[in-house]
């Protein structure tokens, strides 16, 4: 692996999370999104993740300085890859505007960019033909709070080159991440196909009327011993990721549930932007979410 210059395309919940994380471990970081006025927002969110690093990784104002000077931002797609070894597409979970963004991307990417996607339920081979690059064309998974949870799923398609799969590997290794390389595609990869299921049957509870959030939370927490139940999860993964995988799959099953779900998140959350832990307020409000008091599961 000779990977030196990282664009990171989308500083979403985790775009701007992989960006920083990559900067810290000391490569040359292209932070690139739609416009200047989204950029600055990524900026802002670097500051509260450099005291996140200070807290949970003793990280010293030298490794964040030389993190910083690691870090540049573009809106131009065309400058933000010119010298990328390696792409990082954190774009939204839509596979319209993925495959727009790759077709604009493969007419001014240099040949040596290797192309990586950072979907969590969306195969590499759906997006492949789109890259004009297929055998330089795989995805890396990460897991949000990726500084303390620092996994990274690697999955390729049927003609992904060999080499650039174990080019990945190492480079998920170089910033720090357990590299978790999978056999073949599996839609979900491993951790959300684990996850999604719990999270699903949680939202057919509270659609359902069966319970309310917190009650379906303590149930998950107090029996199982996690330290958060599935809609303090949903706040940190963003709800908007939940509406639109639900807004997806009602579309393609037309399941009245799916629909409903849909629906239910989009006037609840949102239409008032109570999108989770990144506005302050989800299912729970932040930072002092009522899950954390001492008496939460008496």
């Amino acid at each position: 692996m000779n990977y030196k210059n990282i664009t990171i395309a989308g500083s979403g919940v985790l775009g701007y999370q992989i960006a920083f994380q990559t900067a810290f471990h000391g490569f040359h970081v292209t932070v690139y999104d739609i416009n200047d006025v989204v950029l600055e927002k990524a900026k802002n969110k670097f500051n509260s993740l450099s005291i996140a690093y200070k807290n949970d990784l003793n990280a010293t104002q030298k490794q964040l300085d030389e993190t910083y000077q690691n870090l540049s931002y573009t809106s131009d797609l065309t400058e933000a890859v010119k010298n990328a070894d390696l792409l990082i597409e954190a774009v939204p979970e839509n596979p319209t505007l993925k495959i727009d963004f790759y077709k604009k991307l493969a007419k001014v990417a240099p040949e040596k960019t290797v192309f990586v996607t950072n979907s969590s339920t969306l195969l590499p081979s759906h997006f492949a033909e789109a890259t004009g690059r297929p055998s330089k064309f795989l995805a890396l998974y990460f897991a949000n709070s990726i500084w303390i949870h620092n996994t990274a799923e690697i999955m390729g398609h049927s003609t992904t080159d060999p080499k650039v799969f174990k080019d990945i590997v190492a480079f998920a290794k170089s910033i720090n991440m357990l590299a978790l390389p999978l056999k073949k595609e599996q839609p979900g990869y491993i951790l959300n196909s684990l996850l999604v299921p719990l999270l699903s049957a949680a939202t057919n509870l509270l659609v359902n009327e069966i319970a309310d959030s917190e009650i379906i939370d303590k149930t998950w927490m107090k029996a199982t011993g996690a330290p958060l139940g599935p809609f303090g999860i949903l706040d940190v993964v963003g709800i908007t990721t939940a509406y639109n995988i639900n807004k997806m799959a009602a579309e393609n099953t037309k399941d009245e549930l799916k629909i409903k779900t849909a629906k239910y998140l989009k006037e609840n959350f949102i239409d008032k932007n109570k999108l989770g832990v990144s506005t302050g307020e989800g299912f729970y409000k932040y930072p002092n979410p009522v899950f954390k008091k001492s008496d939460f599961l008496e």
